[in-house]
């Protein structure tokens, strides 16, 4: 289904075309499914859905199929409550800036969705005044879902499809497009020739954007007009916050040498435990004490919406450093993780210039001072040649756009690797 709204305007470039991702983009990733909607289902619905959700993120089952299966739980569902709790999600930080600035200087816009109905996109699109909106059809009786799906944006490469349709109507070529986009999903639509910008990207779109951006909305609006990324800017007092929360990680080989691997061990999972709390209370809009102002004094304004998952791989990755690895290796491989990883991030930001062509959310520069600090994190518990190997290995699996978490997959094959270096 398409929307389509005439533009009198004056316009400044030409008429171009922007599409936009909207989950992850445009409102928090995954918010409306599985938190809002979510918890009017029973706990056995709602174990459904998170189970296919997880199969898909694997990479086991195709989009379709997941759809459809997450879909058949919500049977029974009337639209207008779907369209109530979808009014309710909060626009990410920004949003409706961005989209004036671009009808003020005669863009068209598009919003297409793999992961919501047309009927929700529809709402947004009014609400921003986009001119195109695509989800997937929802069947409805009598106002009623009826669990049953289709539409192309749940095929394969249907998105290209979509895309090919908006450029004939408008009588345009993938020159005159850019594409704001955050996962794999929007893969088929990043053309070699348009402007592809990867915000907060996962794996599959730093390996194909032109850029990414990882602060504010607003940040792509000159990358969209042909200006040069800033690349030197001062980290914000969240990021720093949150590098030296990173950062802490590399005690923990000390405070396991001091309490214990067990007890270390067991504070570690109360604490991440505590933290998933004070994430679903920010979701209701209340606060765990001490927990949650830190979580949000750490968070990007974006982040505030969303349920995240970082952290969460963060003590994952650290537990099972700890639990597989015998001590030191176990100690050195948090070590180079904990300091390499944040220090990169640090002045990856301040100083970083030349980004790697691979992975364009990474620069030369912050890689080799995150190099040099997991190098002497490492020295601390093994020996130099050890510690530089570790440190290589870590700055590597850093830079690499793999679709694992890398707070996951840094410390376990750095472990893995020292361990082989007997």
């Amino acid at each position: 289904m398409i929307i389509k709204r005439e533009h009198k305007l004056t316009i400044l470039h030409g008429e171009k075309l922007v599409i936009f991702d909207v989950e992850g983009v445009l409102i928090p990733k995954k918010r409306y499914l599985f938190f809002e909607v979510g918890r009017n289902l029973r706990f056995s619905q709602f174990a459904t859905m998170v189970l296919y959700g997880i199969l898909y993120e694997l990479g086991l089952i195709s989009l379709k199929s997941a759809m459809k299966h997450v879909f058949k739980v919500f049977k029974g569902f009337r639209i207008e409550e779907l369209l109530r709790i979808f009014r309710q999600i909060p626009l990410m930080p920004s949003v409706e800036g961005v989209f004036e600035k671009l009808r003020e200087e005669g863009w068209k816009t598009a919003l297409i969705s793999s992961g919501l109905p047309t009927l929700v996109v529809r709402d947004l699109a009014s609400r921003l005044e986009a001119d195109y909106a695509f989800g997937f059809e929802l069947e409805t009786k009598d106002a009623i879902v009826t669990g049953e799906i289709w539409g192309d944006v749940v095929e394969r490469n249907g998105k290209l499809l979509i895309l090919k349709g908006i450029l004939e109507i408008e009588g345009l070529t993938p020159e005159d497009c850019v594409v704001v986009a955050d996962d794999r999903n929007n893969a088929p639509i990043l053309l070699p020739s348009m402007l592809k910008i990867g915000y907060n990207p996962d794996f599959a779109i730093r390996m194909k954007a032109d850029h990414v951006v990882t602060g504010k909305l607003l940040e792509i609006l000159p990358l969209i007009n042909g200006q040069a990324k800033k690349d030197q800017t001062l980290p914000s007092n969240n990021e720093i916050l949150r590098e030296i929360i990173h950062a802490s990680g590399s005690i923990i080989p000390v405070l396991s040498s001091l309490l214990g691997l067990y007890t270390i061990s067991f504070l570690i999972i109360i604490v991440t435990l505590f933290y998933i709390m004070s994430e679903l209370a920010m979701m209701e809009k209340k606060n765990l004490p001490i927990i949650s102002s830190i979580t949000r004094y750490a968070a990007t304004p974006g982040e505030t919406y969303e349920f995240i998952t970082a952290p969460i791989f963060f003590a994952l990755g650290i537990l099972l450093t700890l639990l597989l690895f015998p001590v030191p290796v176990s100690s050195a491989a948090i070590a180079i993780f904990a300091l390499g990883d944040s220090t990169a991030s640090i002045f990856g930001r301040m100083v970083g210039r030349k980004t790697l062509f691979f992975n364009k959310g990474k620069t030369i520069e912050g890689s080799l001072f995150g190099l040099f600090f997991a190098f002497l994190a490492g020295t601390f518990f093994v020996s130099p040649l050890r510690a530089l190997a570790g440190a290589v290995v870590a700055m590597v699996v850093e830079t690499l756009p793999l679709p694992a978490n890398d707070n996951l997959t840094i410390p376990l094959i750095t472990g893995f690797i020292l361990t082989l270096m007997v």
